[in-house]
């Protein structure tokens, strides 16, 4: 894949909101008993028919960068954890993406933080079998730190009808989402493989960890969550408590294990699409029209929704996204990508077309009202 396109950290959100309004179905399916498996100790707030979250944090991606110094490295892992833990305040963090040995790695640095720990491998674009294999080696590792004594959820991937070929037409993910958004697909197949794999991922994943198990869905997308011991979703609509009230039926505690917005004017209106205001075949890459840049509300969409979130009594809510190195900002509007960037600090390359290994991050106003939240809600605790 053509590097220039677009990665799947920038897409996948608005990704999965097309893939909601696309494919027909019942919201929520599988209301059964739960699967054999733990109960998610401390059900929170949600269970007890209290106010606030058990847990709030961010999502933190491991994954390769586009630029030989933008990926992950275990040295600003050790920094980025230790500013999520003692500067944001957050209680809890996702580690997202693929290599089992990074994956480990960053789940065991931020256990050792004192943070609960959400392992989720993210493997695109591979046969399923190979998907499979890492997810289980995945939850070998996790299985190996909850012994330790971390706490650690177990989520087996994340909306799979992008991410694993077969599901829909499409070599990789960009041509999967384009067949989604042209129709070109079969909704009837596309449910009935998609749920197969889904109780595969949750299979393997039982098989190997023996604490909570869960899967990031899209909130609108069809799962049997007797597979599951928590209901996740990916959540980027605009009405919370009627989008997520059958996920609440359930009587499951309920994670968002997404949520997040954009950084301009009219980014919250765009949701999960926010990403989608930059020409990724133009070189360099640039912002499509006339934005304007806005942390302001950025910010303000943060934390209504997490305090949307916590009216609910939800048991955890976790913000897309921590850092984005690949898209930095830039003083030229035209450029400056991290207006597409959900992340709570801005990246700064250390020339505008050249990272180099000097880049690093300043935090955004969203970055300094989560941490004022977060510690709010610490000191409550």
């Amino acid at each position: 894949m053509d590097k220039r396109e677009i990665s799947r950290a920038r897409f996948l959100t608005g990704a999965g909101v097309a893939v909601a309004a696309t494919v027909a179905g019942p919201l929520i399916g599988g209301a059964g008993a739960w699967a054999a498996g733990p109960q998610v100790g401390g059900r929170g707030a949600q269970a007890a028919g209290k106010k606030g979250l058990s847990w709030r944090g961010v999502c933190y991606g491991v994954e390769d960068g586009e630029t030989a110094t933008t990926g992950w490295s275990a040295a600003r892992m050790r920094t980025d954890l230790r500013a999520i833990a003692d500067d944001l305040h957050a209680s809890s963090v996702s580690v997202y993406g693929s290599g089992v040995d990074r994956l480990a790695a960053t789940a065991t640095e931020a256990a050792e933080r004192g943070l609960q720990v959400w392992l989720q491998p993210r493997l695109a674009d591979v046969p399923p079998v190979d998907i499979l294999e890492h997810l289980a080696e995945t939850g070998r590792r996790a299985e190996r730190l909850r012994r330790q004594g971390a706490r650690v959820v177990f989520s087996v991937g994340c909306e799979f009808v992008l991410f694993v070929p077969g599901i829909v037409p499409g070599d990789n993910v960009l041509e999967r989402v384009q067949n989604l958004l042209n129709g070109n697909f079969d909704p009837v197949v596309l449910q009935r493989r998609l749920s197969g794999f889904t109780e595969r991922a949750a299979r393997t994943g039982r098989s190997v960890f023996k604490g909570p198990l869960t899967y990031g869905a899209s909130y609108d997308e069809e799962v049997d969550w007797s597979l599951f011991d928590i209901v996740s979703a990916n959540y980027y609509g605009d009405r919370p408590r009627r989008d997520l009230a059958p996920h609440l039926s359930l009587g499951k505690p309920l994670a968002i294990s997404e949520f997040g917005c954009c950084t301009y004017a009219g980014a919250a209106a765009d949701g999960g699409m926010g990403w989608n205001v930059v020409d990724y075949d133009k070189d360099p890459q640039e912002i499509i029209g006339d934005l304007v840049r806005s942390e302001r509300e950025q910010a303000r969409f943060i934390t209504r929704r997490l305090a949307e979130f916590e009216s609910m009594g939800l048991y955890a809510a976790l913000i897309y996204d921590f850092v984005t190195p690949d898209a930095p900002h830039r003083r030229n509007p035209r450029y400056d990508l991290d207006l597409a960037a959900y992340s709570l600090v801005r990246t700064i390359w250390d020339t505008p077309s050249d990272p180099a290994p000097q880049w690093h991050w300043e935090p955004k106003l969203a970055y300094r009202a989560v941490a004022q939240r977060f510690a709010a809600a610490r000191a409550l605790s």
